[in-house]
């Protein structure tokens, strides 16, 4: 009981001098056994310290050096303890008799120091007296506000989001609990601004008025950008981080924030990194946050109710382009995510066939299909593969006969991957199907508008250097083309006939000569491995082989031979096709009337 002995003995001393005859030795031994008596859990007794009107003079000049050792026996204590009642305790008597300024630098000073697990267990207990010390300042508070908030959330970016129901159920780090109290936080500074919002211009209250909106877009880049904000089953109701999402919207829409005004903002423009903007005026957010905002509005719903429908589907579309790209260009699983369901659901406003062309002249539109083509191909999550081929084929489905035009044009420059091309090949064959069977006035799919788009897909890019086996999926799909046209199109509606000369010499020669050098290598390829086995005299010796101009790794004669063999089912699957094609022509062209195919 030594230490608590000490400090009525030092108080008493301390007492009978004036503010002017306090020495910093004095000072430094009561803080020190304040210290003490902290390690001793003998917190009633200090807490009478503080609150004698006999030791005011005292705890107005060093008790804020207090905040510092509270916080931390507040750490070695258990969540909602009688210790840490205890401390929260001593933490009011010191507002109560503190400048309240130096309170404020005291707690922000704990928060900013918090690392690891001690960022929720720090920030939790000290929102309410941080709370309290900042409604005591006044009307110049704004500034101090929005430091506040910062520190805050700078502290809490730090934890990890938690993704799925399981890491949201426990909260390891709670960052969820951590959420929902700064609500609380916030909730009357919020307050002050909303019910003076029409009542006055003052400069604090517009000051305030854009820190809130700070904070707000803040929380939508984290940690809303990164949660997982579905809706759960209707009896278990809103997950933490889902409440948290609506009741930032809801601060929006106090604050006066115009959601449509916000949402246009960046919708045409083109992401750049930390590329920040003016949101009415003066409000600083990014181009992640924004993004967030509209996935919050078009996806979930979440504040929709405050956004009027002015806008049509396709200005919409427009205008989502640059929040998807935002999203897009991004790597993580959630992001990607949300990508790609605000484009679809951006998508799904608009009737099949009526999205205009003028949608990939947006800026931003170019750089979504490129993002769009790489989730599909290279993004190693499966659903999210799957996810974008699908959404590829509903940006086919909108888009009006010259939007088709232009996407698939646009689209085979882009891709650089032999599978994409060949789906959308295919989906040119839809397209010329179609005007062949409904819309001989289609001026897009058929004649001289089409040639170019047929010459693009009745190519080889590398000539017979081409590698057939890698570019097999486009090559496969441009036979199947061309085979269509030839049964189908004995009118030369196409223009198919007119340009058979090109479409032999760019496409069909080269292929032939290309099918014989593959054939011819892989057959040497296949005697050089027979050889190496029968001269082999270990047991299972390992081989190199290159296939789709891709080392594979190493491995045995036996799995090499397989490999070789699967490519040259290929070439023979490749060639029966070009051989049909061939034979189909040839008919075509002896059995039409002179000057039929041919003429356009």
């Amino acid at each position: 009981m030594a230490a608590t002995e000490d400090l009525q003995e030092l108080t008493q001393k301390l007492q009978k001098l004036s503010e002017e005859e306090f020495k910093e030795e004095d000072t430094n031994v009561f803080l020190v056994t304040c210290q003490k008596c902290l390690e001793e859990e003998q917190l009633e007794v200090l807490l009478d310290v503080i609150k004698d009107e006999k030791n005011q003079i005292l705890i107005r000049n060093v008790g804020w050096n207090l905040i510092g050792p509270i916080a931390k026996c507040m750490q070695s204590c258990a969540v909602g303890s009688e210790k840490e009642r205890g401390c929260l305790q001593l933490l009011n008597a010191l507002i109560e008799s503190c400048n309240p300024k130096e309170i404020l630098l005291g707690i922000l000073e704990q928060i900013d120091e918090a690392a690891g697990d001690h960022i929720s267990r720090i920030i939790l207990p000290f929102l309410q007296p941080l709370q309290i010390v900042l409604l005591k300042l006044g009307n110049k508070k704004s500034y101090s506000v929005g430091l506040s908030l910062s520190t805050i959330h700078s502290r809490l970016s730090n934890l990890p989001v938690p993704y799925t129901a399981q890491q949201m159920q426990e909260d390891k780090y709670s960052l969820c609990q951590c959420c929902l109290a700064l609500v609380q936080f916030a909730q009357p500074f919020i307050d002050i601004v909303s019910q003076s919002i029409d009542l006055s211009k003052e400069a604090d209250t517009e000051e305030m008025r854009k820190e809130l909106l700070t904070f707000c877009f803040s929380c939508l880049k984290y940690p809303l950008l990164n949660a997982p904000l579905n809706t759960l089953p209707e009896d278990e109701g809103d997950h933490p981080l889902r409440v948290f999402a609506k009741q930032i919207m809801g601060f929006l829409v106090s604050l006066g924030e115009s959601l449509p005004r916000t949402f246009v903002q960046r919708g045409h423009s083109a992401p750049t990194n930390d590329t920040e903007g003016s949101i009415s005026g003066n409000e600083v957010c990014s181009v992640e946050s924004l993004a967030c905002l509209s996935y919050l509005l078009f996806v979930q719903h979440i504040g929709i109710d405050s956004f009027p429908f002015v806008f049509g589907p396709s200005f919409l579309v427009k205008s989502n382009m640059g929040h998807v790209a935002v999203l897009l260009k991004r790597t993580e699983e959630s992001l990607l995510s949300k990508g790609l369901d605000l484009l679809e659901h951006s998508l799904l406003r608009v009737d099949n066939g009526s999205l205009p062309e003028d949608v990939l002249e947006v800026l931003t539109a170019n750089q979504v299909l490129q993002d769009l083509v790489k989730v599909m191909t290279l993004c190693p999550i499966e659903h999210l593969r799957k996810k974008s081929l699908a959404t590829l084929q509903l940006v086919i489905d909108k888009f009006c006969v010259e939007g088709k035009y232009k996407l698939f044009r646009c689209l085979l420059k882009i891709s650089s991957h032999a599978g994409v091309e060949g789906y959308i090949i295919h989906n040119i064959k839809n397209q010329i199907d179609a005007a062949l069977k409904t819309n001989p006035q289609n001026k897009w799919f058929l004649g001289t508008r089409l040639t170019p788009l047929l010459l693009s897909a009745l190519s080889l890019s590398e000539g017979a250097e081409t590698d057939l086996l890698q570019m097999s999926d486009r090559i496969m799909a441009s036979l199947n083309l061309l085979r269509y046209l030839v049964i189908k199109d004995d009118d030369n509606e196409t223009g198919v006939w007119s340009e058979l000369a090109k479409i032999e010499q760019d496409f069909l020669k080269p292929l032939h000569t290309g099918l014989n050098m593959s054939r011819a290598h892989y057959d040497a390829e296949i005697r050089s491995t027979h050889e190496k086995k029968r001269g082999s005299h270990s047991g299972k010796p390992l081989c190199t082989v290159t296939a789709g101009g891709n080392k594979l790794p190493d491995m045995t004669p036996e799995m090499q031979l397989q490999v070789l063999q699967s490519a040259l089912f290929t070439f023979d699957l490749m060639e029966s096709v070009l051989a049909r094609v061939e034979e189909l022509i040839e008919v075509k062209l002896k059995s039409a009337p002179e000057g039929k195919i041919g003429s356009s």
